[in-house]
């Protein structure tokens, strides 16, 4: 087995898709002997021990090894060789332009299941005309509002839809972290010989896209390097008639960390907002979703589940899927009573210590052996960063406390901070398979299962 690097999260799941589509003694010895070393721009580059194994894999295994690409859906659109010990690449992804879709957008974000109500649907029409008509009437297109409002819900869906019946136009789509975490890794850490090229490819990659796609803008306020590419990027798109789309949890004139020529720029385009849920849409959202897991779940109850539920949708979905599924373990019909029963106790079997946030926490710390003050307070270092990280998706998976709550209890976070913990969990869930073995363990431990 190769030694582990780095970049074995984005890997793993393309090796176990190649387990699937080669006989094993080619599996055992050309796959697992790659050792995934770099990211470049969405390219996994691949070490090989020798030219000869390299040339056996280009020759042999790169339809495959891009069918794997595309089936584990990690971010990455192709592969690049790199032999040991070598500078340049004995392999280069194919040069010709083809457009290919995003590989990180969800397909269940779509106009059709987004609900509309008085709080956001100008927003919604906005949207959909952007959907119909790329860099039409709204460009840029500014959407801002508080957390698990709907925002990336409906930018994936203009995205789904753009890609859907547009093919031909390259749309990407990009969480703000990410693309910082590009700009900064390609164009201010790298040196060597091929980092003037890796810096020009990753600005083309950007600056031919046909819509860009940003989700939480606001990331970039904490990133002045960051800002000035960006700039130079927007611009550039603007002049050539490409739309743009952003998303902040606030309008452009309260970013204050940003550049001020940005946020000029950002409010020069079409700004709307989405506003808290009123009680009526909540109801008209809690339906949806019950239809979507195909549980008939009675008015009543549903009135009770949008009372005091805060104004994050995901919370108020938390709830509803809570009720549902101690409903099915009971096998009784759901009520308000029953509801009621179900929001209170932390499991829903009988005889079980009630589940607090100490006693997540406890759980977190005790499975990796981390100090409780660490994880609450501010150490940067990853045998702590991720254990916390997970703590917050637990709060939020299993207790559906409201993001401000948590942020209390951890330390006094930000819920902006506790969002961006529980999405990104979420997504190395699906991506690395150790990290979501580690979530199930530990809430296993927290339930008693």
């Amino acid at each position: 087995m190769a030694e582990k690097g780095n970049f074995d999260f984005i890997y793993d799941p393309i090796r176990q898709k190649m387990q699937e589509l080669v006989t094993p003694i080619t599996y055992a010895t050309y796959i697992e002997k790659l050792i995934p070393v770099d990211i470049d721009g969405r390219y996994i580059v691949l070490q090989t021990p020798t030219e000869t194994f390299a040339k056996y894999i280009t020759g042999t295994l790169a339809e495959k090894m891009r069918e794997a690409i595309i089936k584990a859906d990690v971010g990455v659109a192709d592969f690049r060789l790199k032999v040991e010990g070598s500078d340049g690449f004995a392999y280069n992804a194919p040069s010709e332009e083809f457009v290919a879709p995003p590989a990180n957008l969800n397909k269940k974000f779509t106009f059709d299941n987004f609900v509309v109500g008085k709080n956001n649907e100008f927003v919604y029409s906005a949207a959909l005309a952007v959907a119909e008509d790329p860099a039409g009437t709204y460009n840029p297109l500014f959407i801002y509002g508080g957390s698990g409002l709907g925002k990336t819900h409906l930018i994936q869906a203009i995205a789904n839809k753009i890609v859907a019946e547009k093919p031909d136009l390259k749309v990407i789509y990009v969480t703000c972290e990410q693309f910082v975490n590009e700009i900064i890794d390609t164009l201010f850490v790298r040196r060597g010989a091929d980092a003037r090229d890796k810096g020009s490819k990753l600005r083309a990659y950007y600056r031919n896209a046909d819509v860009l796609i940003i989700d939480d803008i606001q990331f970039i306020e904490k990133a002045k390097s960051v800002q000035e590419e960006f700039f130079h990027t927007f611009n550039e798109l603007v002049s050539k008639g490409k739309q743009i789309i952003i998303t902040s949890d606030h309008p452009p004139k309260e970013l204050t960390e940003l550049e001020e020529r940005l946020r000029t720029r950002f409010a020069g385009g079409l700004l709307f907002d989405i506003l808290p849920p009123d009680f009526e849409t909540k109801i008209a959202i809690l339906k949806r979703k019950a239809f979507d897991k195909k549980c008939i779940v009675p008015d009543d109850v549903l009135s009770f589940l949008a009372q005091d539920s805060g104004d994050d949708v995901r919370t108020l979905e938390g709830r509803l899927n809570k009720v549902i599924l101690a409903s099915r373990l009971h096998e009784v019909p759901i009520t308000v009573a029953f509801a009621r029963s179900a929001l209170n106790e932390a499991v829903s079997e009988g005889g079980k210590e009630e589940v607090t946030p100490e006693s997540v926490i406890a759980a977190v710390t005790g499975y990796y052996r981390i100090n409780k003050g660490d994880l609450l307070g501010k150490s940067k270092k990853k045998e702590v960063v991720i254990p916390r990280q997970i703590c917050c998706y637990l709060l939020c998976d299993i207790l559906f406390l409201p993001l401000k709550t948590i942020g209390e209890v951890l330390g006094g976070r930000d819920h902006t901070t506790i969002l961006y913990s529980r999405n990104k969990v979420e997504e190395l869930c699906r991506v690395n398979e150790k990290i979501a073995k580690d979530v199930d363990d530990i809430k296993n431990v927290i339930l008693k299962k």
